[in-house]
């Protein structure tokens, strides 16, 4: 029987192997993302993965990836995750959660590109080693193709259509039209039948959900 990591990744797709790493056992009262991660928890572990795989697929893609191989990606990502959470910590100095999810895809792309060059029937010589050499650069603002922002974007896509099933309609509809097409409250509420005051709470509501869905890997 697969742990919930791994059922949780072969859900989108990948798979994972059992890490040899030992984890807390689960129950943990944090209300920590990381902790409840650590703890092998599987609901931390679904959000996880539905926020950050599709990054990590992407960067896969972004590297000149066919979509098997950006998805064997994404596997040796999440269990190099799986096997090393236990040691990262979240200090200011060591960077945030994203920042080392970052290093460790940039690793596994490099390894995948490694491969290749060493496989005689594999990439063509001359384009594989100019992926090399373009990974060796370092990755800052748009030179990679997937900017800091456009991660950003990706993971609160990611997390609206996580939350979007836990409100009602009119709810969700008052929230996008204020947060999202920028109308004001007075005009949602006459558009929706709404008071404005019942608008402007389900935009709080919604965005208070968002920022805990999120969390501190976000940051």
């Amino acid at each position: 029987m697969l742990l919930s990591p791994s059922a949780i990744v072969h859900r989108h797709g990948f798979m994972m192997s059992k890490p040899t790493a030992q984890f807390p056992s689960p129950g943990s009262t944090s209300s920590s993302l990381l902790e409840a991660v650590r703890a092998w928890d599987g609901e931390a572990w679904s959000r996880l993965v539905d926020l950050y795989g599709p990054v990590v697929y992407r960067r896969g893609l972004l590297a000149h990836f066919d979509d098997q191989t950006a998805k064997d990606v994404v596997q040796e990502v999440f269990t190099a995750v799986a096997r090393s959470i236990g040691g990262f910590e979240r200090q200011s100095q060591k960077g945030s959660f994203r920042a080392w999810l970052r290093t460790i895809t940039d690793n596994k792309i490099r390894d995948v590109i490694r491969r290749r060059v060493s496989e005689p029937q594999g990439t063509g010589g001359t384009v594989a080693q100019t992926l090399l050499v373009e990974m060796s650069r370092p990755t800052t603002g748009d030179t990679s193709g997937f900017s800091d922002d456009d991660e950003k974007t990706l993971l609160i896509r990611q997390a609206l259509a996580r939350i979007k099933g836990e409100f009602k309609d009119h709810n969700w509809q008052a929230f996008w039209r204020m947060a999202v097409d920028g109308q004001t409250s007075e005009e949602v509420a006459t558009e929706l039948g709404l008071k404005a005051a019942a608008v402007r709470q389900a935009k709080v509501r919604i965005l208070r959900r968002l920022k805990h869905e999120l969390g501190e890997l976000f940051d």
